[in-house]
This record gives structure tokens, sequence and C-alpha cells, in this order.
């Protein structure tokens, strides 16, 4: 798209273009978090591995991308999100084309390591295009459009995946197919670059509107030094509400399939597709979050009651006491929970990003969610190695209790006396 045919910023026409380009590239991001677990069977088959080494293939991932993360944060606050998005993009080809052509465990770990470092910029990226390119009356919507293209991704790829396997007879294919998607959707944001340009004016906010306001030559404060958001206490508060809150996804996503075939005697096939309702369910509940985010005050309050009901479900399906597919059908309901509280998240974040620090604030906060699916995935493998199935669930709930906790102390600092979440 050239910039002549570019809508007017802060228009309906360009707030829609902004979320829906932004959200394709995070759907694909969290696609390829998948790029490997629902192909789990299929390398124990071929390259005789354990749970506990496919965890590792995980954490390699998460290690990877957690890391990146926090310092892309900072890379795109100096260059500029857009090339920093497109360049990630171009590494998940390679990293899909490297599984394809995988011999074995150090092949795997090679593909794990590409996804990671391409899927490290897309935070701290996608949320300065959309504070920087989308009209605030919409934020709130966009924050859950975001969030429920992430969750579509995390759904799409079991299906994608295990089906394009089935059709051609190999996982290889799947991991080619893979490799194309991602290169079809570079092409697209490519073609229309001129949306997502972070660096282009932002949209005028109407009189009354929550945009900062501008500094006058007389009121110009001296600059803050570029780690001076490491004092607030609030960004650790949220990195600790992703790092439990990720634990726990960590592992519905790569080990309640195997663990329900465990104990109810269900399908690989048929548990592969519990990540798909689980994720399918989170995305319902972030349209409905993103409503409540946008009227509610006490954000913390809807993530600590949401998140609480999705941990009850988990251990519900853990219990073993259930019918199979009833069993399968709670799991996934679980997804409604998260879901809902994700909206209220990332508006807290936002609160929480100083001007002209929101890479660097989105980059760190969100390093808790690689490093929360970094630790999480070898600890849930061990279990399922050499605990019983129903361990993946208990141990799911409670690292989902532990965010609900994080998110307390969240509303706690709040409503200190002269809290705002800065260090004192």
């Amino acid at each position: 798209m050239s910039s002549a045919t570019v809508p007017a910023a802060g228009s309906a026409r360009s707030d829609f273009t902004v979320i829906g380009l932004v959200g394709l590239a995070h759907g694909t991001s969290h696609f390829f978090h998948m790029l490997l677990p629902p192909l789990f069977p299929a390398f124990i088959r071929d390259f005789g591995l354990s749970y506990s080494e496919l965890g590792l293939l995980v954490s390699a991932f998460f290690i990877v991308s957690g890391i990146g993360q926090a310092l892309s944060g900072f890379l795109v606050d100096r260059v500029g999100a857009r090339p920093v998005l497109l360049s990630a993009l171009g590494v998940f080809v390679l990293a899909a084309l490297a599984a394809a052509t995988a011999q074995g465990w150090w092949g795997l770990l090679l593909a794990a390591v590409l996804a990671g470092i391409g899927n490290s910029p897309f935070h701290p990226a996608d949320f300065t295009i959309l504070n920087r390119r989308v009209s605030a009356p919409r934020l709130g919507h966009a924050f859950s459009a975001h969030g429920i293209s992430g969750n579509l991704g995390w759904a799409l790829a079991p299906v994608f995946l295990v089906g394009v396997s089935s059709l051609a007879g190999t996982w290889r294919a799947a991991c080619v197919a893979a490799a194309l998607w991602a290169l079809a959707v570079l092409l697209l944001l490519v073609l229309e670059r001129d949306a997502i340009d972070d660096r282009a004016a932002p949209p005028a906010v109407p009189r009354g509107g929550d945009a900062p306001e501008e500094a006058s030559p007389r009121n110009v404060a001296p600059p803050e030094h570029p780690l001076a958001f490491l004092r607030l206490q609030s960004v650790w508060l949220c990195f600790s509400f992703f790092f439990w809150s990720t634990a726990a996804l960590s592992a519905v996503q790569s080990f309640a399939g195997p663990a329900l075939a465990r104990m109810y005697g269900l399908p690989l096939e048929a548990t592969a597709f519990v990540v798909t309702g689980y994720m399918l369910c989170g995305a319902a509940g972030m349209v409905l979050g993103g409503f409540v985010a946008a009227r509610v005050q006490r954000l913390e309050l809807t993530i600590g009651l949401a998140m609480s009901a999705a941990a009850l479900l988990l251990l519900v399906a853990g219990t073993g006491w259930l019918p199979p597919l009833a069993a399968a059908a709670v799991a996934a309901l679980a997804g409604l929970g998260t879901g809902l509280a994700g909206p209220s998240r990332d508006m807290l974040i936002r609160r929480a990003a100083p001007p002209g620090a929101t890479g660097r604030v989105y980059g760190t906060v969100y390093s808790g969610l690689d490093v929360g699916f970094a630790l999480a995935a070898p600890v849930f493998g061990w279990l399922l190695d050499h605990a019983a199935p129903s361990s993946v669930f208990v141990g799911a709930a409670a690292t989902l209790g532990l965010g609900v906790l994080s998110a307390a102390l969240v509303a706690w600092r709040t409503r200190a006396p002269g809290g705002s979440g800065a260090s004192p």
C-alpha cells in the first residue's frame, strides 16, 4: 500500500487496518510457539526422544526468546518496530525449514533456537505499533484483538501441523507448509508497510482523551536513563504475573494432550485438539475481556477472578473422575478464564510504561512469559515421564494460583498511600 492510499491516522479504517495486520503477525508468532510440540509423538517415534528431552526444546525456544525479547525492546525504541517485525518473520521461515530438515534432537534444537529468535521482538514491536497508530478510544479493543490473534495462532498450529502431517504422510511436509505461511505473512506486511509505520504521526486524540500532555520548552524534564523503568515495582509485579500464568500455559500446550491420553485412554490425535479448544475458548474470553478492560477500573480483580476459575477447571480435569470427552472439554474450557484476563493484563502494563519506553517495558514484562515457558516445560515433561499424569493439571492450577497472587500484589501496591508502582 502506498502512502497515498493509507487511511488517515485515527480513522476507523486506519485503526482496523493496523489492528488486523499486527494481529496477523502476532498470530503467526504464536503459531511458531507451537511449531514443535504438536509433532512430539512423531519425534518420539522417529528419533526415540523422551518427553524430558522434548521439554528441553521448549525451554531452548523460550530462553532465547526471553533474552531476545528484553533486548529487542531497546532495539524497537531505537530503530522502530516495523523493520524489526519484518525481520522476525523472515527468521520464522528459516526456523521452519530447519525443522523440516532435522535429523535428530540437535536439528530440532536449531529450529527451536531460530524460532525463539524470531519470536523475541513481537510483543515490544506489536504494542509499540498499536500504541502509536491506534486511536485511544479503540486501544482497549486493539489489545483484545491482539490477544485473540495470539490464541488463534496457538489454536491453529496443532490442527494445521497434525492435519498436514496426516495428509502428506510425513511431519516434514507440515514444517515446510509452516515456512510458506510465514513467508506469505511477511510478503503481505511488506506490501502494507506504510500502515504499520510506527515512526509516522500518531492519531490525534479527541479533547479530553488520555494522551500525554505535550511538553513546552519551559517544562521539559531532563531525559531519564534508558534503564530507569526497571525501578518501577509495577514492571516486576507484571513480570511475575506473566511468569506464573505462562508456566501453567506451558503445561497445557505441551503436555495436556499426552496426560489426558494416559489418564482417560483417549487417542493422541484427539487430545492434540484440547490445545485448540483451550485457545479458542481463550479467544472467546478475550472478546469479552476487551469490553471489561474498557469499563472496569479494578483490572487486577478481573484478572484474579478469571484465573481462579481457570485453575479450578484444570483441577477438575485432573481428578480422573470425569468421562474422557468431558475431561477434555473441561480442560479446554479453562482457556476462557485465562483469555478473559488478557486485555486487563495488557492495560495494566500500559499504565506501567513511562512515556517513550513502551518497547522496553513490554519487552521486559513479556520476557516473563518466555522465562515461565522455559523453566516450566522441562519440569512438566519430567512429571509426565516420572509421576502421575494428573500432576500436569495440578501443577498448572497451582501456578495459575501464584499468578493470582501476583495480581493481588499489584492491587495492594496500587492502593498503598502514594503508591504508583514506582520504587520509593
